[in-house]
């Protein structure tokens, strides 16, 4: 079991190394997953993780155009990946983020 502090500072510590997609998981572990998750559940959801950014990075290159600029075309299919992730969060947050007040 990890503490919260812990975790906080290693993710910052990877992002400063170039592990963006391992301080991504770690952001991931804080906000979503209990801190007593048994490691069975760690290892897969982790797994899923990085299979869901290396899809993500796989795809990205297969959609560019050719060239070292990037296209109108280029700048399109990235703004569409962002607000179909952006539509994703938002719907995440409001099934599983508490609310203030009562009902």
């Amino acid at each position: 079991m990890a503490d919260r502090l812990h975790l906080e500072r290693l993710s910052k510590r990877l992002t400063a190394e170039g592990q963006l997609i391992e301080a991504g998981w770690i952001g991931l572990r804080l906000a979503a997953i209990p801190h007593d998750a048994p490691p069975i559940q760690l290892t897969e959801m982790r797994n899923a993780f990085f299979a869901g950014a290396h899809h993500l990075l796989a795809s990205i290159m297969t959609i560019l155009d050719p060239g070292e600029e990037p296209t109108a075309a280029d700048l399109e299919r990235l703004s569409q990946i962002r607000r179909e992730l952006d539509a994703f969060i938002a719907d995440y947050a409001a099934k599983a983020m508490p609310t203030d007040g009562s009902a």
